[in-house]
């Protein structure tokens, strides 16, 4: 196994990786909506913050040797999940590979540094279809 880490997100708030890599998979861990130059939250509304926390997550996958394209899996933890078709469609716009990946999507009662949403990953980082 091999942590990832990058200072293009956010720096941990807890005990963790970014990411850990294990043979051709990347495991991501949940992104926030968080600037990394400021590490405070990105203020506007949900499309704002999923478009950060996405691009967190890109960051994460770039420095692991893999990107978007690649994600196997996602989990999306919404605070308030009337919000999830607005997430969808900024989602939609990043995530395109073919087939798209698989996706659970949970409603939270609250997310750390009061986050309306956090998003994790599985992605495939080297070899494999």
């Amino acid at each position: 196994m091999k942590g990832i880490c990058t200072s293009a997100a956010p720096a941990p708030v807890g005990p963790y990786s970014q990411a850990v890599r294990h043979g051709d998979l990347l495991f991501v861990s949940g992104q926030i909506p968080l600037d990394p130059g400021t590490n405070t939250l990105v203020e506007g509304n949900i499309e704002a913050q999923t478009e950060r926390a996405l691009a967190n997550l890109s960051a994460v996958l770039e420095a692991g040797g893999t990107s978007l394209q690649r994600v196997l899996r996602t989990t999306v933890y919404l605070v308030d999940l009337s919000l999830f078709p607005r997430v969808n469609a900024v989602y939609a716009r990043h995530l395109t590979g073919e087939p798209p990946p698989a996706r659970a999507t949970v409603q939270v009662a609250a997310l750390p540094l009061g986050a309306q949403l956090e998003i994790d990953a599985i992605a495939c980082a080297d070899g494999g279809p």
